[in-house]
């Protein structure tokens, strides 16, 4: 679907809304973008892949002003970017061989399992996040895991990062949503070149939303450390179940309405 000048111009708002969220919480966006790009009248493949496109700017400029402030743990932030950016290679091609319906449905799973893992936890003696504390191995293999993730459903994967480095390495939410924003980031970049190479994304819509989104995202990294962890972990919940019952009635909408 082509876009008309008053749909671009509606998408900086929502932009600036899903960049707040994603310096807060560690993601890309995604989870502002795929819902509000279907509404607007895009096919699953089309918002997804579109969305993800968006996700770079949105990202960049949340690690950007995270590794400014020195808060960024570099070796960590390499691991997991690495794992990231090699799952997304892997499976970036998948996701378009799967159909509408069964794409959402996915995610509305994938939505409703997070919402239940995630949770405050203290971290381990040691692990606290500092550079000297981190598992290389484990971030590595946590970024994977959203690449796949990334590739296959057009998500992020900030979603899946965060939940699994505080429940699974016990970091500290703060570290869990640094190193998840740089990841989305790498992930998103190689899903964004298969994307853009089959034609999938509407490359207008993405850069106005990756564009609006990236100076939302700088304001709220600024200020991450001023929201307990208690709050962002609900925050997480919540939106997770959201988009769990979101993408579960547009699936089950496309699967009623198939032939």
């Amino acid at each position: 679907m082509a876009a008309v000048p008053w749909e671009l111009v509606l998408l900086i708002p929502m932009g600036i809304i899903a960049g707040l969220l994603a310096g807060l919480l560690g993601i890309g966006g995604g989870l502002v973008f795929s819902p509000l790009l279907l509404g607007l009248g895009l096919p699953p493949h089309q918002a997804l892949a579109t969305s993800t496109l968006a996700i770079l700017p949105t990202t960049f400029a949340g690690s950007w002003t995270h590794w400014r402030n020195g808060t960024l743990p570099l070796r960590g932030a390499a691991a997991i970017g690495l794992g990231a950016l090699g799952g997304g290679l892997l499976f970036s091609h998948l996701g378009g061989g799967l159909r509408g319906w069964l794409l959402l449905g996915l995610q509305a799973l994938m939505y409703l399992l997070l919402s239940l893992v995630i949770e405050p936890r203290n971290p381990l003696p040691g692990q606290d996040g500092t550079a000297s504390s981190l598992r290389l191995g484990p971030l590595a293999l946590v970024g994977l895991v959203a690449g796949c993730a990334s590739g296959m459903l057009g998500v992020g994967g900030g979603l899946v990062m965060v939940p699994l480095m505080v429940r699974g390495l016990e970091l500290r939410v703060y570290t869990a949503i640094r190193l998840s924003t740089l990841a989305v980031f790498a992930s998103a970049a190689v899903s964004s070149a298969t994307f853009l190479a089959d034609g999938r994304g509407n490359l207008a819509m993405a850069l106005v939303l990756g564009l609006s989104a990236g100076l939302g995202a700088r304001w709220s990294s600024q200020r991450l450390q001023r929201v307990s962890e208690a709050q962002l972990v609900w925050l997480l919940r919540l939106f997770c179940l959201l988009l769990a019952v979101d993408s579960g009635r547009r699936a089950l909408g496309l699967l009623l309405s198939s032939p």
